[in-house]
């Protein structure tokens, strides 16, 4: 029967992931917002330590020179002949100096080139968190694609409502031998067999959800078909056709009420009739839930419209 358990749990399910799929699509597209400004805000700041670094460099080699140009000039001065204690004094004073500021552009060199290597690091993990979001992005909208393709490709009313016509007298073949009473069971105070129970309380739930009350009256005892075949003045209670009765009885042992395949449906405690809002509802929906329509009897609604 259309909107079976396993259909609707399945497009359920599929509906539920789908729904995560797409929040999961824009965390990771936030995410991937988020880090691609850090990232722009690392590269940012990699430049700047790349600069600082090769200045310090620079600096660094710079005085580096200059100190070994303070030692020549000190070599020279101390060679010189006659020898002056003041050219002496003074470039010591410059080799000191100048090893002095070696000493403090190495510390600075080295203070650079840390940061760079921070700054470096820093760029590799926004980076990496860039590719991560990325992947997220792509492995979820895959995963959304695909999910949206199997909702699509699962069975439509309609070809349920085929399916259910084209097995119909399949089904009634099959359960009317075995049939006992406790093959049925009740939905909203209608005993119907349990193999359409759930197809029948759906039916009753959405009318319900478009405004449309239904109810009715479904199995019935042989028994109860030979006293209604009585009441409704057929000829002969076991041989005269359905039509021949006032109102149309099926002969006992026929009807689809015996095997709880067939209910007479009702709307605000009155039997409905072609007029009826619940009719008019039926009509276009209950072959969805496997429910046909007897043409002569606005109420009676089976799984084969006999």
């Amino acid at each position: 029967m259309y909107r079976s358990l396993t259909h609707d749990t399945t497009l359920q399910a599929m509906k539920t992931s789908l729904a995560g799929q797409q929040a999961a699509i824009t965390r990771w597209n936030t995410e991937l917002a988020l880090a691609g400004r850090a990232q722009r805000g690392t590269r940012a700041l990699l430049i700047t330590a790349t600069t600082a670094d090769t200045a310090a460099q620079n600096r660094y080699a710079t005085a580096r020179t200059a100190l070994t140009s303070a030692k020549q000039t000190l070599s020279k001065a101390q060679k010189q002949k006659p020898r002056s204690t003041a050219v002496v004094t003074r470039a010591k004073k410059a080799v000191a100096a100048a090893a002095k500021t070696v000493t403090l552009r190495k510390t600075q060199a080295q203070t650079a080139s840390a940061k760079l290597a921070e700054a470096g690091k820093a760029s590799r993990a926004a980076l990496a968190r860039v590719q991560k979001a990325e992947a997220g992005v792509k492995y979820e909208t895959a995963a959304a694609t695909k999910t949206r393709a199997a909702i699509a490709a699962l069975p439509t009313a309609a070809s349920y409502a085929t399916q259910a016509a084209t097995l119909s007298k399949d089904v009634v073949n099959q359960v009317r031998p075995a049939f006992k009473v406790t093959d049925t069971t009740q939905v909203y105070g209608v005993t119907v067999n349990k193999t359409v129970a759930f197809a029948f309380k759906r039916m009753i739930d959405d009318a319900k959800a478009d405004g449309v009350q239904i109810s009715g009256g479904g199995f019935r005892t042989t028994q109860r078909q030979i006293e209604l075949r009585t009441i409704n003045g057929c000829p002969d209670v076991w041989t005269a056709p359905s039509s021949s009765c006032r109102v149309p009885t099926a002969i006992p042992g026929r009807s689809l009420h015996e095997i709880g395949l067939a209910v007479d449906i009702s709307s605000g405690g009155k039997t409905i009739s072609s007029s009826t809002a619940a009719f008019k509802w039926m009509k276009v929906h209950a072959k969805q839930y496997g429910f046909v329509n007897f043409p002569a009897e606005a109420w009676h609604w089976s799984i084969s419209g006999s």
